[in-house]
């Protein structure tokens, strides 16, 4: 019979002591792993929780503008602040969950059917009302690489803080919204993103604001009341 030398002893007692520090730093590593994993799920719901709750909320809220007379104030239009804060709560989820994610696009179809009834009510105050603002609706794409859509979106942003009586409406072309595809129809769209709704009239392509600005009638007169006195002022600050 083979006997056991004590440094076969040691070797064995040494893979031993290796395979459970090996073995303590996986479980370490996988428990923090399901620990922080578990905080980001956590967080994501509450989120999710937080955003259908505010679509619920502007929901009512339209119901109440839509009854608003002429004489009540509707902060520049029918446009609730809101919904720039619900369109950042999207970017960012959409930012950690992709853009792919079914929860995403649920809530994306929501928020675009939103927009929809926004863009309808202030065109019925404009016509009851005769309020002065305009509107750009825009489609982008999240299929495939879009550099101009991302630029695109960066000038229209600008152009919301300028002007608080420009309205605009961003729609991904391809979330598969049977309203989204009546609006592509009746605007005659093919697809080309970024494309701009201005006047009733598709615009394929990059546009700079100066661009978008000189398709607007009276643009001037949508700017912020910050911004119109500014604009008396020269400044030697270069175009963005």
């Amino acid at each position: 019979m083979t006997s056991i030398t004590p440094q076969q002893n040691i070797t064995k007692r040494k893979f031993l002591v290796v395979f459970i520090i090996t073995l303590g730093i996986f479980a370490v590593a996988f428990l923090a792993s399901n620990y922080f994993y578990s905080l980001r799920t956590a967080a994501i719901k509450d989120v999710e929780s937080g955003i259908n709750r505010q679509i619920v909320e502007t929901e009512i809220q339209y119901q109440l503008l839509a009854d608003a007379a002429c004489d009540e104030p509707t902060s520049a239009g029918s446009q609730i602040p809101q919904m720039n804060e619900l369109a950042r709560r999207l970017d960012d989820m959409e930012q950690q969950r992709g853009t792919n994610d079914k929860e995403v696009i649920s809530l994306k179809k929501d928020y675009s059917l939103l927009m929809i009834k926004d863009y309808l009510l202030l065109r019925e105050r404009q016509r009851q009302c005769g309020e002065m603002s305009s509107t750009i609706i825009y489609f982008y794409s999240n299929a495939g690489e879009c550099t101009d859509c991302i630029k695109m979106g960066h000038v229209l942003t600008q152009m919301r803080e300028q002007y608080d009586r420009l309205h605009i409406y961003a729609f991904d072309y391809n979330l598969g919204l049977s309203s989204i595809d009546t609006l592509k129809s009746i605007y005659r769209t093919h697809f080309d993103p970024p494309i701009l709704i201005i006047n009733r009239k598709p615009y394929y392509g990059f546009k700079t604001q100066e661009q978008i600005e000189k398709l607007i009638p009276n643009i001037d007169k949508l700017r912020t009341a910050s911004d119109t006195a500014s604009s008396t002022t020269p400044t030697t600050t270069k175009e963005q």
